[in-house]
């Protein structure tokens, strides 16, 4: 008969009993510890009221039983042969924490599982809730935005106010190609920035001075701001508030905030791929718009190429926009 040294914990006090541990049949007995043949019994109890801890290099090894009572077994070896005689086998889980090979495809597959969510899943559910939040709701979230930019980058515009009223009055005529249009202010400003125009939740389509000034093609303003309009239309940036808050929530479970910076890493890499996708819709939009409007595509590559030439050189690849390069070959191709 098989046996084992062990300490016996009886789970009403904190004294521990040297003692063995053997099985005959399918039942197990705990014994006092002696050198004699006849030691006796503490305890007995079938095989199948025993809950036996996982495999561990080091730990102990523990056997609980139904009532709280356990057993503590440092030898290892023996207690695997005591096991393997009652056909006893690990979990399959166990088996494969014990596996490299399985802990190397669970591992795998975790890293599959979290690239596909983040490249497919995320944004497609902050696509789903971005439509689900009310419009009152996502104008509450440019609230104050556009004061922290007058205080901080923008000044009142010198653009003339006639041209601002017929700039205004212009895109308004425009007909969008969607029904629904959404809402929008178009707010001028002098930028310390240069050449700028980007759209807030609030529904203020902020442009500058300064690219007007470099545009000298209001057609090519009418493609910009029709851009601008597209983020509008397809919520991009409530998406990218909603993706940014999951990545950066799941970055900081994973990294803890010691690692503040080293989360925000993967946090920002995926951010930048999601504005990309999110500048291309927009882009479509905007071709759309003209298409609608009798207006031709061109006016809007080239508004694209003197903006590319202000910042020649930028890789698609960690930029948060494409390269103003793509973008006009993608215009001129679906012409």
């Amino acid at each position: 008969m098989n046996k084992v040294a062990a300490i016996y914990f009886d789970g009403k006090t904190s004294r521990l009993h040297q003692v063995e541990f053997s099985v005959q049949g399918d039942i197990a007995q705990v014994c006092e510890a002696s050198n004699t043949l006849h030691a006796s019994v503490i305890r007995s109890c079938p095989l199948s009221e025993l809950r036996v801890s996982e495999r561990t290099r080091h730990a102990p090894r523990k056997v609980t039983f139904s009532d709280g009572a356990y057993l503590e077994i440092n030898d290892h070896a023996s207690f695997n042969a005591i096991l393997d005689s009652t056909g006893y086998q690990d979990s399959a889980v166990v088996q494969l924490q014990q596996s490299w090979t399985g802990t190397l495809a669970a591992l795998a597959a975790v890293i599959l599982t979290l690239t596909l969510g983040y490249i497919y899943g995320l944004p497609a559910a902050a696509r789903v809730v971005a439509f689900s939040v009310p419009v009152s709701v996502e104008r509450k979230l440019g609230d104050g935005v556009l004061e922290f930019f007058d205080q901080h980058i923008f000044q009142p515009s010198k653009l003339p106010a006639a041209k601002q009223v017929e700039l205004r009055e212009r895109f308004q005529r425009l007909r969008p190609p969607h029904e629904g249009s959404p809402k929008y202010q178009l707010v001028f400003r002098k930028s310390k920035i240069g050449p700028n125009a980007f759209a807030l939740p609030s529904g203020d389509i902020i442009v500058t001075d300064e690219i007007i000034a470099l545009m000298k093609d209001d057609d090519a303003v009418m493609g910009v701001l029709a851009h601008e309009l597209g983020h509008l239309h397809e919520r991009h940036m409530t998406r990218r508030i909603i993706q940014s808050s999951a990545v950066g929530a799941v970055a900081t479970l994973l990294f803890g905030d010691v690692s503040a910076v080293i989360a925000n890493i993967p946090t920002l890499m995926l951010d930048m791929k999601y504005s990309r996708d999110a500048e291309t819709e927009a882009d479509d939009y905007a071709m759309q718009m003209m298409d609608a409007n009798g207006i031709a595509r061109e006016h809007l590559a080239a508004a694209f190429e003197k903006l590319e030439a202000l910042a020649p050189g930028v890789s698609p690849y960690i930029s948060s926009h494409p390269s103003g390069s793509e973008r006009v070959m993608r215009i001129r191709g679906n012409n």
